[in-house]
């Protein structure tokens, strides 16, 4: 048996700007990407804190330092600029696997600069 388990998350990202007419994804500044363990392609769940929208998309890479979260095609249409998500990576495991991982948990602040980050059930690193 496999188990479908949160590998990461960046918490509470807001969204910097959507366009409509791409087709489809999230594009999120590459240095967020790496201090999240996230990678371009990737499908992740995201939630919006504002209106309780849900949506799968995939990752962009997005300029370094940019801290750019851009909603594209019809995911756009599930957060507008300046709402707050929380985007989610998943990963399959195995029972012994999923039995001692634990998932990065990177949060960010409101201009979507790193604060701190942790695996989940130990100690919050400042950043």
């Amino acid at each position: 048996m496999r188990l479908h388990l949160l590998k990461s998350k960046i918490h509470n990202a807001v969204v910097t700007s959507g366009d409509l007419e791409y087709e489809g994804s999230i594009t999120i500044d590459s240095e967020l990407l790496e201090l999240a363990g996230m990678a371009p392609n990737e499908k992740v769940l995201c939630a919006n804190n504002n209106n309780g929208a849900r949506f799968e998309t995939y990752i962009i890479e997005g300029k370094p330092g940019s801290r750019e979260i851009q909603l594209n095609g019809a995911a756009a249409r599930c957060a507008l600029p300046g709402d707050e998500i929380i985007i989610m990576a998943f990963a399959d495991f195995e029972v012994e696997e999923a039995q001692s991982f634990k998932p990065m948990i990177l949060i960010v602040d409101k201009h979507n600069n790193p604060k701190r980050r942790h695996l989940v059930g130990e100690e919050e690193k400042p950043l």
